[in-house]
């Protein structure tokens, strides 16, 4: 980790992408490092040429970005953080351009996913980029008054793009949460609000999930999240991730954990680390989520 320098924060993409607005509006005094993937993201973490990343791991609309879960079980790096960052689409076009001169949308593809149904409305055709800002790069650059880009109002400032429809989602709730990830593990005191994210592959014996999970619901452990998915073109789960509320040195964690481990042929924790006060504006009041009727079957 650089300790000569200011601190270095490496996002995925060109300046002006959400990442690099994350990366600002959690370390204003940071230095943000663009990189062209995410593996150089975690490569440079993991050989310190950066101190921080700041990754995209899900959207409120889009949902999970892949590559993450992808990189996850080979990456040597720790989350020590979270961001949950509203996202405003911007579509952007030349200085000259008018919305109705424009057919083609150039973005990436979660980018191009959270506007899909108003891009429809408005006729244009969609086109994936490798990201946001370097799409509104790609814009100037071309100067072609038929062709815009969807990125944001960084972007278009950077790239001396014109805004020409303002907040194109389709949903207003429309929001990206990023994990901050280290080289070195960064654990809060256990009176810390965490989170706790975990890889695993159970053992392969009958329910094996059911009962490695089981641990969760009797020590009453909330799972936020729980994703499974293939790794080396097998079509069946090989391996889970999952948040879970709490701190591994909770009574009550410990006991989840340790029930987990049991049933699990792999373990990793990637990491536990303070949970963003964005939760606290989403969190269904108990009674609430108590009153609701259970699917019907």
């Amino acid at each position: 980790m650089n300790t000569n320098g200011p601190l270095t924060v490496a996002y995925q993409g060109e300046p002006g992408a959400n990442s690099h607005i994350a990366v600002n509006e959690v370390y204003p005094e940071a230095t943000p490092v663009a990189m062209p993937t995410f593996e150089d993201c975690f490569a440079a973490v993991e050989h310190g040429t950066a101190d921080f990343a700041m990754i995209p791991i899900e959207n409120s609309v889009a949902g999970r970005v892949a590559d993450i879960h992808t990189l996850l079980p080979s990456s040597a790096v720790h989350f020590i953080g979270e961001h949950f960052l509203p996202v405003r689409h911007q579509l952007l076009g030349l200085a000259g351009a008018e919305l109705a001169d424009i057919t083609t949308v150039r973005s990436h593809v979660q980018a191009l996913g959270q506007c899909r149904a108003r891009l429809r409305s408005m006729g244009l055709t969609p086109r994936v980029a490798a990201d946001t800002a370097g799409s509104a790069r790609e814009i100037a650059e071309l100067g072609d008054k038929s062709q815009a880009a969807i990125a944001s109002r960084l972007a278009a400032e950077i790239y001396g793009l014109k805004v020409l429809q303002g907040d194109i989602e389709d949903e207003a709730h429309n929001t990206t949460r990023f994990v901050i990830v280290a080289r070195d593990a960064v654990t809060p005191p256990k009176d810390t609000p965490s989170m706790t994210s975990v890889l695993f592959r159970v053992r392969n014996v009958p329910a094996a999930l059911y009962k490695a999970m089981g641990g969760f619901a009797t020590n009453g452990v909330n799972i936020v999240k729980l994703e499974s998915y293939q790794l080396g073109g097998k079509f069946f789960a090989t391996l889970f991730y999952a948040d879970i509320e709490g701190h591994p040195e909770d009574p009550n964690v410990a006991l989840a954990l340790e029930e987990l481990r049991f049933f699990s042929a792999e373990l990793r924790l990637l990491g536990t680390y303070p949970a963003a006060p964005f939760r606290d504006t989403i969190r269904e009041p108990a009674e609430n989520a108590a009153l609701r009727p259970s699917p019907r079957l």
